[in-house]
């Protein structure tokens, strides 16, 4: 039975999210482990939206400090430090490395550019001002917040020798380094399933959520969902709404019959490149940096590829949201401004993403200086009656989540939760501070407990098989493991190293798939790799069509599809380049 029927038979709940990025899914599972009655529904794919656009990053936003976003900063380093211990398997230390061209710039025009919102003339952020936020960064860090000690190192400074000497390719103009500690996100649309699989385990069957249902509108007091496949309706009724829908929270206020204008999101896009020497340049580490037009941008070593993004860019959410021509060509430019010998092309690219954040309207600030901080704001559900065209109100309550980002969502998700408790009436009984996500429960995090781990599970598969499971999906890989074993059908995929076809039909059959895309974008780096060719586009359609119930002509119709979605960030993109 699909998700949306198991809310058509039952279309009531204390709470309705509707919104499911990552801040959607944590509250889901935080009210879920309070006992509340909650759904969400998502319009598209579970992660799909601005939370599959992210730069892979849990980091406290250390330029966010120029800004004056002391508590947000705070807030988002003990959240990071959280998310190494609750996450570990797919949020580990990362080093990050600044190189900086000058000594003493930016220090006086830094408080303008604060009292300003980032007004007048860009001046270049020296040593001197990078230090001055270091320090104030690691005093976060050693504060330890609510999870005791720093799990990241302090930061250290290098003059041009030094510098040089450890990254050899940097530009040889280089004045310093300053090297610190953040956290990289391998696979947030898997974390993102684990908080979704966590939310339904929590709640069993007072915790539903169902992808590809859309909220459309309001009849009778109840929310109007419509199931992207079949195009059916219901009406369901709800306490509280929660709409977390990110970028698109005006959209859905509207729909809900409120129109708003909360938001102002800017889009941010990305290039992925297979670059070997690109990827040895980086030193295994990110390089952090400010561009010449003040932007902030990063190269990143990830999967055997190199990211590098990101733009800053006011968007119109009636646009298209694509990685431009004009952005290839800033991030090629900005690579040879930090690597000028590395040659970098085109041709090297192997997937664009991009997305727009979830950001307030800005007015005149600069999208640099837009608070990256949340809010919620509380309406009444109502509007015009779809069905009658009477106006009324009715006695739900419609919290609007405005902003939000990667690092901070269980925290987000809390403040949510406890406004959503405060409307039923009902008392917290636990915090989600602390608490495992689910395939960092019982994480392996040593060598040695590793090879324990993978010795006692390598019963019915090679040990090198249970130890790439263990990497992709953490401790969850022990039902994947298990799968593998009982399907006689499993073999090796012939396009795609690493992957068996047992492994795909057990996604399909447990992670709520309905098209290809959902595995090829959200259930595997496959798309993010750049491995999604045609050939093992067919070849994964083939293997979970049995689970999905395809015939051949839908799984060739999903491999056209598939690969539509997975280059649907870029312009230049046309089914002739797949053969």
């Amino acid at each position: 039975m699909r998700r949306y029927e198991e809310l058509r038979a039952r279309p009531y709940a204390d709470v309705l999210i509707i919104g499911g990025g990552i801040n959607g899914l944590a509250t889901f599972r935080d009210l879920a482990l309070q006992g509340v009655d909650v759904a969400l529904v998502e319009r598209d794919d579970f992660i799909s939206g601005a939370s599959a656009a992210s730069s892979h990053m849990i980091h406290g936003g250390i330029r966010y400090l120029e800004n004056g976003e002391f508590r947000l900063v705070q807030e988002a380093v003990t959240e990071r430090n959280g998310l190494l211990k609750t996450a570990p398997h797919y949020v580990r230390p990362l080093q990050t490395t600044i190189p900086i061209f000058s000594t003493f710039s930016g220090v006086l025009s830094a408080p303008l550019r604060f009292l300003r919102h980032g007004g007048g003339k860009h001046r270049e952020r020296g040593a001197a001002l990078i230090k001055i936020g270091l320090v104030i960064y690691d005093s976060f860090s050693r504060g330890g917040g609510l999870f005791g000690t720093a799990t990241v190192p302090r930061h250290t400074f290098h003059g041009r020798r030094r510098s040089l000497a450890q990254l050899p390719a940097l530009n040889p103009d280089v004045k310093y380094t300053a090297t610190y500690w953040d956290a990289s996100l391998h696979d947030p649309e898997r974390l993102a399933i684990d908080v979704l699989r966590d939310g339904r385990a929590a709640g069993g069957d007072r915790a539903r959520a169902a992808n590809y249902t859309a909220a459309v509108g309001v009849e009778d007091g109840r929310v109007v969902l419509r199931d992207a496949v079949t195009g059916e309706k219901t009406r369901f009724a709800a306490s509280v709404i929660i709409n977390a829908s990110g970028p698109w929270t005006d959209q859905t206020n509207s729909a809900l019959g409120d129109p708003t204008r909360y938001m102002g999101g800017t889009k941010g896009s990305h290039v992925v490149l297979d670059h070997p020497a690109l990827l040895a340049a980086t030193g295994g580490r990110e390089l952090f940096f400010e561009n010449e037009d003040g932007r902030i941008v990063l190269i990143y070593p990830l999967k055997g590829r190199v990211l590098v993004g990101t733009t800053d860019l006011e968007h119109h959410m009636a646009d298209p949201i694509v990685c431009t021509e004009a952005e290839v060509d800033y991030f090629i430019e900005l690579i040879d401004q930090v690597l000028p010998e590395i040659p970098v092309d085109r041709s090297q690219i192997v997937y664009r993403f991009a997305g727009v954040r979830p950001l307030p309207g800005h007015g005149d600030v600069s999208p640099g200086f837009v608070s990256r901080d949340y809010r919620a704001e509380t309406a009444p559900l109502g509007g015009a009656d779809a069905a009658t065209g009477s106006s009324h109100r009715a006695s739900a309550t419609v919290l609007s989540l405005v902003g939000g980002k990667w690092t901070t969502f269980r925290a987000s998700a809390e403040h949510l939760a406890d406004r959503a408790l405060a409307l039923l009436a009902l008392p917290r009984r636990s915090s989600t501070r602390g608490v495992p996500i689910g395939g960092g429960r019982g994480y392996p995090t040593t060598e040695r407990a590793r090879q324990q781990w993978i010795a006692t599970h390598a019963v019915d598969l090679p040990a090198v098989r249970v130890a790439t499971l263990l990497d992709r999906y953490g401790t969850v890989a022990e039902s994947v493991v298990d799968a593998i074993a009982v399907d006689a059908e499993d073999a090796p995929l012939r396009s795609l190293a690493g992957y068996s076809s047992g492994e795909l039909r057990h996604l399909a059959a447990t992670e709520d798939v309905v098209h290809l895309d959902d595995i090829l974008l959200r259930r595997t780096s496959i798309a993010f790799t750049g491995a999604a060719t045609a050939e093992a586009a067919a070849e994964v359609a083939d293997a979970i069509a049995p689970v999905l119930g395809w015939d051949a002509e839908r799984s060739a119709a999903e491999a056209i599809r598939g690969l539509d979605r997975v280059h649907a960030a870029d312009p230049t993109w046309s089914p002739a380049s797949a053969r």
